[in-house]
C-alpha cells in the first residue's frame, strides 16, 4: 500500500473489500473472490442510472484485471455524518431511500443484502446511498429479504423508541447494530405491547423467537411466489415506517425565531442585512452555521451560493431546518451537534467513526456564530480564548460572530445571579482575545445593543 494511503478503519468488517483515503480521493479495494459480482453490479444499467440520478455514490473502476484485486474510486462526500447526528426526518428519509432502492433492484434481479443507516450519507438535504457493495444478485426462489431484520433493528426500532418512548436517536451511537425487540419490551405496559407498531416490531418477534428454532436452511419456492413474498414484505415494512411519522412535539428552541422578545423587527432586518451583505462580498463556497436553530441564517448563506452545514443541539429545531431545506431544495445539511460537546471518535480503537471536530477542521470558508457565544461562555463555561481557538481551527478564512453585552436580557438570564463571575466578559475583552487570531473587517451594532463582527483569520 502506498504510504500516502490511509485505511478508513470503519470498513474492516466488510468481507468484500476495504476503503482507503488518498488525500481528497476515496478508494476501495475489492478482493479477487468478490470482484466479478461487484463489477457486474456496478456496470449494470440500474447502478449506472442511480449514480446519474445522485441516489448512489458515483463510482469509477480504476483498475480491474481477472483474478486480481479491483480498485474503485468513489465520489467524495463533503462532511460525512453519522446517524446519531441526524434529526428524525433525516432518519426517515434515509430509511425511505433504502426501501426505494431495494424495491427497484428487484426488477433488475438484484437485492439489498445490507440495510443500515450507516450506508447513507447526506449531500446538503439530499440522502445518498454510499455502500456500493451492498447489492447482490437475488436468488429468484427465495421469499426472504435477508436484510429485513437489520433494517428493523437499525431503522424502525430506533425510530419507534424515539417516537413512543422518548429515547434519543443519538443513543444509537452506542448500538452499532441497532436495538433488539427485547431492548424495548421491558419499557412497554402489557396492553401497549399488543398495539401498533409494537405488535409487529416487538411482541410478535419475541413470541416467534421463543417458539421457533431457526436453522440456516432457506425455503425455496417458485420465482413468482418468491417475488410476491419479498414485495409484500417491503410494502408492509414501508407501512411500518410511515406509521413512525413526525411528531408534533415542540421544544424550547423550535419556535425561538418567532418568540424571541429581545429581537424587534428592526433588529432582525439589520442582522439579516449585515449577514447577507457580508456573505455576498465574501462568496464562501462552504459555510458552517453554529447554533443554527431552525435555519434562518443557513438559508441566507445558501441563497448567497454556499453549501451549508448547520449545527444545533435542539433536535426539533434541527428537524425543522432540514424539512425547510428539503422542501426548498437548498444545499443545507442540518445536524444535531454541539460546539461545546462535539461528537467524539468512537468504535474499535476509537477510529471507526471520526469525531465532529476532526471532520470540521479547516473545512469551511466561513463560520457563523450568531447568538451562541454567550451560551458557550456562561451556560457551558467555555473560556473565550478556547472558543476563539476552536473557531480559528474550523474556518479557513472568515467568521461572523454576534457579541451579546452583559446587560442583554439573555445574558442576564443565563447568569442566574452569578454576574460577578462574568464581569470581565465585556466588549473590550472580546476584542483583546479576538485580535490574537483574527482581524476585524467590519462591525455593526444592532438597535438592541448586540453587535455583529466580520473577521478574517490570521495565519
Amino acid at each position: 500500500m502506498s504510504p500516502d494511503l490511509s485505511i478508513l478503519e470503519g470498513t474492516f468488517r466488510d468481507p468484500a473489500g476495504r476503503l482507503y483515503r488518498d488525500g481528497d480521493r476515496i478508494l476501495r479495494e475489492v478482493y479477487p473472490q468478490h470482484s466479478a459480482p461487484v463489477l457486474a453490479w456496478l456496470q449494470s444499467p440500474l447502478a449506472q442510472r442511480w449514480m446519474q440520478q445522485g441516489r448512489m455514490a458515483a463510482t469509477t473502476i480504476v483498475a480491474s484485471e481477472p483474478g486480481q484485486t479491483v480498485l474503485l474510486e468513489h465520489e467524495r462526500i463533503f462532511f460525512p455524518t453519522y446517524p446519531w447526528e441526524w434529526a428524525p426526518s433525516q432518519w426517515r428519509k434515509a430509511a425511505s431511500l433504502t426501501l426505494d432502492l431495494c424495491e427497484e433492484a428487484l426488477d433488475d434481479g438484484f437485492v439489498l443484502k445490507d440495510a443500515t443507516p450507516l450506508n447513507i450519507l447526506f449531500i446538503g438535504h439530499r440522502a445518498i446511498f454510499v455502500d456500493v457493495l451492498s447489492f447482490e444478485c437475488r436468488d429468484t426462489q427465495s421469499p426472504l429479504w435477508i436484510a429485513y431484520a437489520q433494517f428493523v433493528r437499525t431503522f424502525l426500532l430506533p425510530l419507534c423508541a424515539y417516537l413512543h418512548l422518548g429515547w434519543p436517536l443519538a443513543a444509537t451511537q452506542q448500538r452499532r447494530d441497532g436495538y433488539e425487540p427485547a431492548d424495548l419490551a421491558p419499557f412497554l405496559p402489557p396492553v401497549r405491547r399488543w398495539r401498533r407498531p409494537f405488535l409487529s416490531l416487538v411482541t410478535l418477534p419475541l413470541l416467534l423467537q421463543k417458539k421457533w428454532n431457526f436453522t440456516n436452511e432457506r425455503a425455496k419456492v417458485s420465482a413468482e411466489v418468491a417475488s410476491f413474498a419479498v414485495r409484500r414484505l417491503l410494502r408492509s415494512t414501508r407501512r411500518l415506517l410511515d406509521s413512525l411519522g413526525p411528531s408534533a412535539r415542540a421544544s424550547r428552541w423550535s419556535s425561538y425565531s418567532q418568540t424571541a422578545n429581545h429581537y424587534k423587527a428592526a433588529d432582525h432586518r439589520a442582522k439579516q442585512a449585515f449577514i447577507r451583505n457580508a456573505l455576498d462580498s465574501m462568496r464562501p463556497a462552504r459555510v458552517l452555521d453554529v447554533g443554527a436553530n431552525t435555519g434562518v441564517y443557513s438559508r441566507i448563506a445558501a441563497e448567497c451560493g454556499a453549501g451549508v452545514v448547520a449545527w444545533d443541539t435542539d433536535v426539533q429545531a434541527t428537524d425543522m431546518n432540514w424539512q425547510a431545506a428539503h422542501k426548498a431544495g437548498l444545499p443545507i445539511l442540518p445536524l444535531v451537534a454541539d460546539f461545546a460537546r462535539p461528537t467524539p471518535a468512537i468504535g474499535w480503537n476509537n477510529r471507526e467513526s471520526a469525531s465532529l471536530l476532526d471532520r470540521a477542521r479547516g473545512q469551511f470558508d466561513c463560520v457563523l456564530m450568531l447568538g451562541i457565544v454567550h451560551h458557550l461562555l456562561v451556560a457551558d463555561q467555555i473560556p473565550l480564548p478556547a472558543i476563539v481557538a476552536q473557531l480559528w481551527e474550523i474556518t479557513n478564512r472568515w467568521a461572523i460572530v454576534e457579541w451579546i453585552p452583559q446587560k442583554d436580557s439573555q445574558f442576564t438570564e443565563l447568569c442566574r445571579g452569578r454576574e460577578a463571575l462574568y464581569a470581565h466578559l465585556n466588549e473590550e475583552y472580546f476584542i483583546q482575545i479576538l485580535s490574537r487570531s483574527f482581524t476585524v473587517r467590519s462591525r455593526d451594532k444592532l438597535p438592541n445593543g448586540r453587535s455583529l463582527w466580520l473577521m478574517e483569520r490570521v495565519g
